[in-house]
């Protein structure tokens, strides 16, 4: 298993950087490496959710885990090579001083053997890298002016 966590300090008030991650159906507009993204059911976001996630070829399915809105969205990612095991994202949203810590911990699991753990930290440093898009592309979306 392989934990890897990034940290962004967002000068924006917490329920509106929560307003951005809640509109679960459009991360596309704020990821740039994501194409298309929209919702598998139907409802107002919460535990039990999916999202579809189109990168090129790729295709994901997302299933929200927790939802604690202000504070805490978590998802596990389906659809990823057989080597890994599982993978959740998780996002933790905390006031900061005239603003918002924003916490994505990404838990990349390939399986409990030597080999299984370093494809898993292999595979935790590309999340880690997707989490510093992420987390730019979240700024960016929280402070432009006209948000969707």
């Amino acid at each position: 298993m392989a934990i890897v966590e990034r940290t962004s300090f967002l000068p924006v008030p917490q329920d509106r950087v929560w307003a951005v991650l809640a509109d679960f159906a459009w991360i596309s507009l704020w990821v740039p490496e994501i194409d298309h993204s929209c919702l598998l059911t139907e409802g107002d976001p919460d535990i039990g959710t999916l999202r579809r996630i189109q990168m090129g070829r790729t295709t994901l399915v997302e299933t929200v885990e927790t939802w604690e809105p202000n504070f805490t969205l978590s998802y596990a990612i389906g659809g990823l090579p057989s080597l890994i095991r599982s993978v959740t994202n998780t996002w933790r949203l905390e006031p900061g001083d005239e603003g918002t810590n924003v916490t994505i911990i990404s838990d990349v699991d390939a399986g409990p053997h030597l080999p299984q753990k370093v494809i898993a930290r292999l595979f935790g440093r590309r999340f880690g890298s997707t989490s510093d898009e992420m987390l730019a592309g979240l700024a960016a979306r929280v402070t432009a002016a006209g948000q969707r």
